[in-house]
């Protein structure tokens, strides 16, 4: 099922270019009537791709709350839980500075805005995206959620991780009086999880809806017009995917060739929806198949979620030294490294928050004295840049809690999956 989903979903991202680009075309060349009906035409896509990832969002809610709850249950007690908790928080950390600083070097190396020399935009003009989410106090008291069922309802993936650690220690240390609400969960999951595979025939639509709607809107010249910009970034997401995948080798050895090969179907959803969260179930699915103990992948993809993105991180100091470079802003070296820490510390939690790397750098270039207009300039490729990073924090995430598994394990997750 795995392997014939992900052929759809390739076959569905060329049809989806082809089409997208041949809709651009005809719209530029034809007369105005005609071209207002092909418009009308492409409103379909959007509400394609919308009606699957709200299908996706409808999942991972209880989704989430099941797992997590299961998987701390049967952690067996609160030091194992502990114990894997610092090692996930230990390696985010880790890979949050990996993909931080491969980016910082990468930008200065490649140099993608060194070119463009463009006038410094008026103080007062502003980027348009709403950086209202983002100030200390609602940074930190939005992790902790005033209600469940508003966490549920909203998605807020990092306060249903908060509740639902209180919930499974005490399930925990109730023992056998709380196992009801455990096996509860249990079939919760299981329900989602087929409900999931409902879900996942859509894919292909959606992945070509996605696609083609980009291409028909903006053409391929949007993609011309930063196209340095553009290759230079997935050249760095390429490099950031090597450097985590060398390092799980490490730890895995020889099984981190058949890990990658269980996360093909999650990464190319997430690469073609420009969605991490849509690939979560689909991601937990492989894992577990993979080996990992389902209490470990339960436990660590929710943190990951919310605490480890690294495709978004690498994409937080490669935009704002773009844009700095764009406008000739030369910056010292403590202050590039003071903008790394910003961004790691404020690039925690916000999962939740659409296109949280935009609101993130927003919020961060003006501490820094770089326009914050200049996100004008990357607007416009977002959804491309989208892709690579939504793609990237899957990667990063499965080779986190595959990793935390074969520590806990003492021995390889695939080992403990058939032992």
């Amino acid at each position: 099922m795995a392997n014939r989903l992900t052929i759809y979903i390739v076959i569905a991202l060329i049809l989806g270019l082809f089409t997208g680009w041949a809709m651009h075309e005809a719209i530029k060349a034809s007369a105005p009537a005609t071209a207002a009906v092909l418009k009308d035409a492409t409103q379909v896509f959007p509400i394609l791709t919308t009606i699957f990832l709200r299908l996706i969002k409808m999942i991972i809610a209880p989704l989430v709350f099941s797992t997590l709850i299961v998987g701390i249950a049967h952690m067996g007690d609160s030091s194992a839980l502990g114990r894997v908790g610092l090692r996930a928080l230990t390696w985010f950390i880790g890979a949050s500075l990996v993909s931080l600083t491969l980016g910082l070097i990468l930008v200065h190396l490649l140099q993608p805005g060194a070119g463009l020399a463009l006038a410094l935009p008026p103080v007062s003009e502003a980027s348009g995206v709403d950086k209202a989410a983002f100030n200390l106090k609602d940074f930190v008291t939005h992790i902790v959620p005033a209600s469940i069922v508003e966490a549920l309802a909203k998605n807020e993936i990092i306060q249903i991780v908060v509740f639902s650690v209180f919930a499974g220690v005490a399930i925990t240390s109730l023992g056998e009086r709380a196992a009801p609400l455990v096996r509860g969960a249990e079939a919760l999951a299981e329900v989602m999880l087929k409900v999931t595979n409902y879900v996942m025939a859509l894919a292909p639509v959606a992945v070509f809806a996605a696609v083609a709607n980009s291409l028909a809107e903006r053409g391929p010249e949007v993609i011309g017009n930063l196209g340095y910009f553009m290759a230079s970034f997935y050249l760095a997401l390429m490099l950031l995917w090597t450097v985590l995948i060398a390092i799980g080798g490490l730890f895995l050895g020889r099984d981190v060739v058949p890990l990658v090969r269980a996360i093909r179907a999650p990464l190319l959803l997430a690469f073609s929806t420009a969605s991490s969260e849509a690939a979560y179930p689909k991601t937990l699915e492989a894992l577990e198949k993979y080996g990992v103990p389902p209490r470990i992948a339960s436990f660590m993809l929710p943190l990951g979620y919310s605490f480890n993105l690294d495709g978004s991180m690498m994409y937080m100091t490669f935009a704002s030294l773009f844009i700095a470079q764009a406008y000739g802003i030369q910056l010292t070296l403590s202050a590039q490294i003071t903008m790394l820490l910003v961004l790691m510390v404020t690039s925690k939690g916000i999962a939740g928050v659409p296109r949280a790397s935009l609101v993130v750098v927003a919020a961060t270039l003006p501490l820094f004295g770089i326009p914050e207009a200049g996100l004008l300039l990357i607007l416009a490729v977002d959804q491309f840049l989208d892709m690579g990073r939504s793609a990237t924090n899957v990667v990063g995430n499965a080779v986190a809690t595959a990793v935390i598994a074969r520590w806990e394990s003492g021995r390889p997750a695939r080992a403990e999956a058939v032992g």
